[in-house]
C-alpha cells in the first residue's frame, strides 16, 4: 500500500467577516466552490458572533493547489500574521480583524466595504455614539500590505443584490488568484438563485477595483447636506414662507429655516412654519444687538436648528402620521426584499402610558384628569400595557389613520401648552444670559440636543436638559462658560446612566467652593 506524505506548501487563507443579512455564508461557499472547480482542496470552518449585531462571523478558508502523492494540512481557524485577504463586509469589521491580529503589513491584502452598520453599543449611547471611521483609516495605512475598500453594500443595493456579490467581484479584481474572471462568474451562476443580480454587482465591483488606485480608501462620510432654498413653488402659501426667508434672513440661514420651514409644515401647517420664522426673526435682532455679527450670528444660527426641533416634539399624533405613510412601507418591502406582488404583515408594538392620553386630550380635560389621582390611576390600569398591533390591518391602519388626523388639533392639548411653555422658558434663559456671555447664550440653544422622543425616553431627556442648565448660573461669570457647558452637553450624550454628567457637574460646582 502507497502511503501519501503530508504537503509542506502553504495554503493560500483567508478570513471573512460578516453580519447576519450580508451573505458571509454564501461568499464562503462561492470560493470554496471556485477553488474545487479549478481542482485546488479548499476547507471552510465559522465561528458564528453572538448576535445579529454584537458580534460578525468569522469565516476562515483555506485553498491548496494538490500535489500529487501529498496530503494537504489544511488549519480549522486563522493564526495571526497568516492570512492572506480579509474581507470585511463593513468598515468597523476592518478595524476589529486588525485588533485580533489577523492583518499584517507583509501578507495581508484587505477587500472592505466601508458602509456602516451600526452595533448595539453605538446606538444605545444617547448622543452619537459611532465610532471614528478615521481610526480604522490610519490602522490600514500601515496594517495592511495593500487596502482595496469602497462602499460596495451601495454598490450592490443599485444592482438589486447583497454585499457578499459585490465583495467577490473586489475579490475577483484583485487578482490574488491565479483565475480567470470567466471562472469566477461560473461559480455565481452554479449558485442557482439571483444569478443575475448577483453578476450585475459582481461586474459593478471588479470594474471598480481595475479603475481605482490600490491603497485609496473611499470611505462612506455621514455628513448632512440640506437643499438649497428653492424657487417659487406655485403655491401662495408655501412661496410666502420662501419669501420671507429669502427677504428677512441671511443667506447663511437659508438651508437650515427652509429645512425647518418643511419639517414644521409636515408636522403641523404652514401657520406653524410661520411661527416659527417669527421666533428665529426675533432672536436674530436680539442677536444683532448683543454684537452677533461679530460672531458671524452663531446664536440666531444655532436657533435656527433648535427652535424647529423643539416645535417638532413626538407626541401620539406624529407616531401614529409616521406609522402608516406608504414611504415607510416601501422601506419595509425594500429592507426584506419583498417582490411586488409579495404579502407582507406588519406588527407594531405599542406602549401607551396615562400621561401621554392625557397629553393628547384637549389642555383642560388632560390637566383635570391629571388633577385626580384616583381617577388617573384607575385609569392607567387599563392604559398602560403593551400591545401588538398589525398596521397592516385594515381596521388598526384606520385606527392609526384617524389618530394621525387629529393632529389638526393638537395646539389646544395639554401637550402642545407644555412643550410651548418649556420652549418660551428656554428661550428666555438664553435671551437674558446673551448680552453677558454669548457664547455661553449659544450653548444653551444647544443644550435642547438632550430632549428627544416621547414617554420615559422624552422624560429622561428632559432630566438631563434641566440638570445640564442647572449649572448656567455658576459658569455665567466666566469667559469659557460656554465651553463648560458644551462639556455638560457631550457628557449628557455619552452615556444612558449619566455618570459622565455627574462628574463634570461636580467639577462646576466645585468653582464656586
Amino acid at each position: 500500500m502507497s502511503r501519501e506524505t503530508l504537503s509542506a506548501d502553504r495554503p493560500f487563507t483567508v478570513a471573512i467577516l460578516a453580519m447576519g443579512g450580508q451573505g458571509g455564508g454564501v461568499l464562503a461557499d462561492w470560493i470554496v466552490a471556485l477553488a474545487e472547480s479549478q481542482g485546488w482542496v479548499a476547507q471552510a470552518t465559522s465561528v458564528p458572533g453572538v448576535a445579529q449585531r454584537t458580534g460578525a462571523t468569522i469565516y476562515y478558508l483555506e485553498l491548496l493547489e494538490p500535489e500529487p502523492g501529498k496530503a494537504p494540512v489544511l488549519s480549522l481557524m486563522p493564526t495571526p500574521g497568516e492570512v492572506d485577504v480579509v474581507i470585511a463586509a463593513e468598515l468597523m469589521e476592518t478595524g476589529r480583524a486588525v485588533l485580533r491580529g489577523l492583518v499584517t503589513p507583509d501578507r495581508t491584502v484587505v477587500i472592505a466595504s466601508t458602509h456602516r452598520s451600526y452595533a448595539v453599543s453605538e446606538k444605545a449611547v444617547p448622543g452619537d455614539g459611532a465610532g471614528d471611521p478615521r481610526i480604522v483609516e490610519e490602522a490600514l495605512g500601515f496594517a495592511a500590505r495593500r487596502t482595496i475598500a469602497f462602499d460596495m453594500d451601495s454598490l450592490a443595493v443599485r444592482q438589486g443584490s447583497v454585499v457578499s456579490a459585490a465583495l467577490f467581484g473586489a475579490f475577483a479584481g484583485a487578482a490574488l488568484l491565479p483565475f480567470g474572471r470567466a471562472a469566477f462568474e461560473e461559480t455565481i451562476r452554479g449558485g442557482g438563485k439571483g444569478v443575475e443580480k448577483s453578476l450585475a454587482a459582481f461586474s459593478a465591483a471588479f470594474e471598480r477595483v481595475g479603475s481605482a488606485p490600490a491603497g485609496v480608501i473611499e470611505t462612506v462620510r455621514s455628513e448632512k447636506l440640506l437643499p438649497p432654498l428653492p424657487a417659487p413653488l406655485g403655491i401662495a402659501v408655501l412661496d410666502a414662507l420662501i419669501g420671507r426667508i429669502r427677504a428677512e434672513f441671511p443667506a447663511s440661514f437659508h438651508a437650515m429655516l427652509h429645512a425647518g420651514v418643511r419639517k414644521l409644515t409636515e408636522f403641523q401647517d404652514p401657520r406653524y412654519a410661520a411661527d416659527y420664522l417669527d421666533r428665529v426673526a426675533a432672536l436674530l435682532a436680539a442677536d444683532r444687538a448683543a454684537g452677533g455679527e461679530a460672531h458671524g450670528c452663531a446664536f440666531s444660527a444655532t436657533a435656527a436648528k433648535y427652535v424647529a426641533v423643539a416645535m417638532a416634539y413626538d407626541d401620539i399624533y406624529r407616531v401614529a402620521d409616521l406609522k402608516i405613510r406608504a414611504a415607510r412601507f416601501d422601506r419595509i418591502r425594500g429592507e426584506i426584499d419583498a417582490g411586488p406582488r409579495a404579502v407582507i404583515h406588519v406588527t407594531e408594538y405599542f406602549h401607551p402610558r396615562m400621561e401621554e392620553v392625557c397629553g393628547s386630550l384637549p389642555a383642560w380635560l388632560g390637566a383635570w384628569i391629571e388633577s385626580h389621582p384616583r381617577l388617573c390611576r384607575a385609569l392607567d390600569r387599563r392604559v398602560d400595557r403593551g400591545r401588538r398591533v398589525g398596521s397592516d390591518s385594515f381596521l388598526w391602519f384606520l385606527a392609526l389613520f384617524l389618530v394621525a388626523g387629529f393632529r389638526r388639533f393638537r395646539r389646544g392639548t395639554l401637550r402642545h401648552r407644555r412643550e410651548t411653555d418649556h420652549l418660551e422658558a428656554w428661550l428666555a434663559t438664553a435671551l437674558s444670559v446673551l448680552p453677558r456671555n454669548y457664547e455661553l447664550a449659544t450653548e444653551i440653544l444647544a443644550c435642547r440636543r438632550l430632549v428627544k422622543g416621547y414617554s420615559d425616553t422624552h422624560a429622561r431627556g428632559l432630566s438631563k436638559f434641566d440638570r445640564a442648565l442647572s449649572a448656567v448660573p455658576a459658569l455665567l461669570p466666566r469667559s469659557d462658560g460656554g465651553a463648560w457647558l458644551r462639556r455638560v452637553r457631550e457628557a449628557a450624550l455619552r452615556d444612558e446612566a449619566g455618570e459622565a454628567l455627574d462628574g463634570v457637574l461636580k467639577t462646576i460646582a466645585s468653582f464656586a467652593a
